[in-house]
């Protein structure tokens, strides 16, 4: 009753359609239905809802949800609202050419805001390698891709947001104005205010994607030309590749996988004609951006198998929306909607190789049900300021296991497995001394939270009381309890 008479412009609904969406995301892991969904029309809709939260009597929290991509209920609540972001696109994507930037809706996906800028002929500099994920979403964690190295993740190439703090205070923030809010909110994990704009930093959009992959067998050769190519971020542009990344492949069967059709279907490559003896092979993939004025051939010294060299040219928008196709592909099979228990973790280079040995060579035992993305970064290029948390490394690697819950009759493909092995990988990294932090994080223990925030979890925690001194945003990430099941303060 008190969210009715709040006047709102958008819809706030109890349709069951709407509830069981917002009950769900894309780990479907685990479900919990809210007591209300708000479909806002405008920020100023999501900062009435907030303020209504604050002050009300009874308690209730208010967790903001994109597109659903969390994996463990990020976004989920069971004792209020979830703001339906996505869907309803309350400020249209407004360009500005002549200062190269963009502002759109927290809720916009970033498939549209690149849609947007194409039309003028400018694109964001960093992506994440799916695009069909909200602003604010990839904004609250860091968002990341093969282009992470050069410009830094998303959160870096942010310059001014509008955000509904905890208090239900509507503020405007940037470097130089709010730039507690600001720094707080970039790579906040949505605890600190809902984004409802951002203004996006564009650079001129390539025509096209040379893209090129090469196949290893040794790990340690694979990762020092990974690290050798990230280090050529400062040169001029005709001397460095504008993506890399790289995965492992620890089945005995095909190269293919759902995150590209870039190999054939009726030529696939097997690790078996490669010489490897069936053991595991590893696949560096960089890209370089070209226009029909600037095409030209690529040519590295780099150590990778001889006549593993596969290279494809497409246009730049196929090649960032890549993953989209197999999405496609899988949903027609019903691969699509399982359970994906993933794990990424940010692995310190030094103690690379290690992980290599003992996950990739010990633990997954030669199979998996997934992707396993493996590239380095370079922390220079992440703002210590924002609340993102990386090794303390000057080089350090994203290691995703992007694995399904396939079929539950076979044990490797099982849910269950999948998680057990999570937390094997998890426990031998703490008994090895590899000091990894968890990206796109979950811990259930406010004391798990505090050993992955370091040092950084006093100013944390200290924003935290400034911006959302009730707790009430983002409760379904499990680092602070509200203050209504905890105290009987209440707001003033």
């Amino acid at each position: 009753m008190e969210l009715l008479r709040l006047g709102l412009d958008g819809q706030l609904t109890v349709d069951p359609a709407d509830m069981e969406v917002a009950s769900l995301d894309f780990g479907m892991l685990g479900k919990i239905e809210p007591l209300a969904v708000l479909h806002p029309s405008s920020a100023q809709d999501v900062a009435r809802v907030v303020k209504a939260a604050y002050g009300s009597a009874h308690g209730f929290t208010v967790s903001a949800r994109g597109h659903g991509h969390s994996i463990n209920g990020q976004a989920q609540t069971g004792k209020g609202v979830v703001v339906q972001m996505s869907g309803s696109r309350a400020v249209p994507p407004r360009v500005v050419v002549g200062e190269r930037y963009v502002d759109v809706w927290g809720g916009e996906l970033w498939i549209d805001v690149l849609k947007s800028t194409l039309e003028h002929g400018l694109a964001p500099k960093s992506w994440t390698d799916y695009l069909y994920l909200s602003v604010g979403g990839t904004l609250s964690n860091a968002g990341i891709s093969g282009q992470a190295f050069n410009h830094g993740p998303q959160i870096n190439n942010v310059h001014e947001l509008d955000v509904v703090t905890g208090k239900g205070e509507l503020l405007t923030c940037s470097e130089e104005k709010n730039s507690e809010l600001f720094y707080a909110v970039l790579g906040g994990l949505g605890q600190f205010g809902i984004i409802t704009r951002a203004r996006i930093a564009l650079e001129p959009a390539p025509q096209r994607v040379r893209w090129i992959r090469v196949l290893y067998s040794n790990f340690m050769a694979f990762t020092g030309d990974q690290e050798y190519l990230i280090s050529l971020h400062d040169r001029p542009a005709s001397q460095k590749f504008d993506y890399v990344e790289g995965f492992v492949i620890v089945d005995e069967g095909l190269i293919n996988n759902w995150r590209s059709s870039f190999f054939s279907p009726r030529n696939p490559v097997k690790i078996s004609s490669l010489g490897s003896n069936g053991s595991i092979l590893y696949c560096l993939e960089i890209t370089k951006n070209y226009d029909e004025s600037t095409a030209d051939t690529v040519d590295q010294r780099l150590n990778f198998i001889p006549a593993s060299v596969f290279i494809t040219d497409l246009p730049y928008l196929d090649f960032l929306d890549r993953v989209h196709k197999a999405e496609l592909k899988l949903r027609t099979k019903g691969l699509w909607e399982v359970p994906h228990p993933w794990l990424n973790l940010f692995v310190p280079k030094s103690r690379i190789g290690d992980f290599d040995k003992g996950v990739f060579k010990g633990i997954l035992g030669n199979k998996t049900s997934g992707p396993i993305l493996v590239y380095p970064m370079n922390k220079n290029k992440w703002d210590r300021r924002s609340s993102a948390v990386t090794p303390e490394e000057d080089v350090f690697y994203l290691v995703a296991l992007l694995r399904s819950a396939l079929d539950d009759r076979e044990e490797i493909h099982s849910l269950e497995y999948l998680k057990k092995q999570n937390r094997e990988i998890l426990r031998f990294c703490n008994d090895a001394g590899i000091r990894v932090k968890q990206y796109l994080p979950h811990y259930t223990s406010q004391e798990e939270w505090m050993e992955h925030f370091g040092d950084g979890w006093d100013r944390f925690y200290q924003r935290k009381m400034e911006f959302d001194p009730r707790k009430i945003l983002a409760t379904g990430q499990q680092i602070f309890r509200p203050n209504y099941l905890t105290s009987s303060t209440m707001a003033s």
